[in-house]
């Protein structure tokens, strides 16, 4: 196991952080691109085509979450077979979501518009943006797994050049497809299907080490039992979490409609600082994942709580930046982002929760990273359960007392709930970690 040091963590992190910098450019050249076209319709039919693609695949993220926890361990361990028939596995899951996606895209489109319907006019420039770009789903979930393995082996700057890659091909094909050839939301649709295969090809071949002379070793291994039934285990515990957190920050703009447009655009606007917020930190999460992960598969009980504290270091560093810089510079990206009085007025009001957020939320999403590289899911499971029932009842007690700022409070709650029971629960699930070795219980 090699010492885990700041620069190391330091190293991971970075390439995380440019590489998340990235994910908003995709969008915004896709509309910024259609735009030039000099009508509303396209623009919202590509916007709602992104949308419903987007959620279908969100339920796929734990691919990437479960491949880098258990390909760290593997790495960790030195069992350089096992880590390449995890990337298989990954790859097959991958791949045969996509099929499924494509198999049942007529249903899901369908059900899509019939839950939120949209003028005559966009749905069908919407149908058309999807008939073409679904044909990418197999590769946009593979990748997924191809992300997981590369952050585990610690080959995060390979994970930029991927996202540099996919968005610059993406960028430079909208640009000739839709303004050069006249191609329309096809074009969009066109230039992000090349992007998406494109990057898979790419990325297998950043994963070469997974298909040199370890390749007939992992075949041999790849069907085994106990291997399957955990990762399936991992990757479900960790899908159900995600769901649970979605349908709380769900609920969270479901309810400020309730108290009004003006401020459910404000409280639209500052989830974006949020955002911004898990987007920096995931370095330092995505970080946790791989040195947890691969000091659990090495049996170095020292360095799990090593990675841990260390990581957790540089997240309440990143996040006291980001709440300064929220407090300083809120104002200024506010107003960025809208030129509404009144929503400028309103998301000033609630500013100041956002500048506390980073600091009261960094404890879970670093938690996150150590739980996802010590494969603990079913803990993760329990601990987002025990947070949306904190999170519900604040909203009972508070949004009828305190309004919008009681819903931003009951926010809070959650993710303050997430990082301190993670925190209680840390110490005795280190100790299961090590059972088996002697001495080890009385770890940390």
């Amino acid at each position: 196991m090699t010492a885990i040091t700041h620069r190391r963590i330091w190293a991971i992190s970075w390439p995380i952080i440019l590489s998340n910098a990235t994910i908003p450019l995709l969008g915004a050249v896709d509309t910024a691109v259609v735009g030039q076209m000099g009508a509303a319709a396209p623009i919202g039919a590509v916007g709602i085509g992104a949308i419903i693609l987007a959620s279908v695949y969100w339920i796929f993220g734990f691919l990437r979450m479960g491949t880098s926890g258990l390909a760290a361990q593997a790495h960790g361990a030195g069992d350089a077979e096992e880590r390449a028939a995890i990337l298989y596995r990954a790859l097959m899951i991958g791949l045969g979501a996509g099929l499924v996606i494509l198999l049942a895209q007529g249903l899901l489109v369908g059900a899509a518009f019939w839950l939120a319907p949209a003028s005559a006019e966009v749905e069908a420039l919407a149908r058309d943006y999807l008939a073409v770009r679904i044909w990418g789903a197999p590769a946009t979930i593979a990748l997924y797994a191809v992300t997981g393995w590369l952050i585990a082996i610690e080959r995060t700057r390979a994970v930029l050049w991927l996202n540099l890659w996919i968005n610059g091909v993406n960028a430079g094909l909208d640009l000739w497809f839709v303004l050069g050839l006249g191609w329309g939301v096809e074009g969009v649709a066109a230039a992000t299907l090349v992007a998406e295969w494109s990057g898979l090809f790419l990325g297998l071949w950043l994963c070469r080490a997974g298909f040199g002379a370890v390749w007939r070793g992992a075949l041999a291994r790849l069907w085994a039992r106990d291997p399957i039934r955990r990762m399936l285990a991992v990757n479900g515990g960790i899908m159900l979490r995600t769901v649970l957190l979605q349908g709380a920050f769900t609920g969270f703009l479901f309810l400020s409609a309730g108290q009004g447009d003006a401020a459910l655009a404000a409280n639209q606007v500052l989830m974006q600082f949020l955002s911004i917020t898990a987007y920096a930190l995931d370095g330092f999460a995505f970080a946790a994942e791989t040195l947890v992960g691969q000091a659990v598969g090495a049996r170095a009980r020292a360095e799990v709580q090593r990675a841990a504290r260390l990581c957790m270091a540089w997240g309440v560093a990143g996040s006291l930046v980001l709440g300064g810089g929220f407090g300083l510079f809120g104002p200024l990206l506010i107003d960025l982002m809208t030129t509404a009085p009144e929503v400028r007025a309103e998301a000033r009001i609630y500013l100041p929760w956002v500048a506390v957020a980073p600091l009261i939320g960094v404890a879970s999403w670093i938690y996150d990273g150590i739980f996802i590289g010590a494969t603990l899911a079913k803990a993760m499971v329990q601990v987002v359960a025990v947070a949306v029932l904190a999170y519900v009842a604040a909203i009972l007690l508070l949004v009828p007392a305190f309004g919008a700022h009681g819903l931003w409070a009951a926010l809070m709650v959650l993710n303050a709930t997430r990082g301190m029971a993670a925190a209680g629960m840390w110490p005795r699930l280190r100790a299961r970690l090590f059972a088996d070795v002697p001495g080890a219980v009385s770890a940390g």
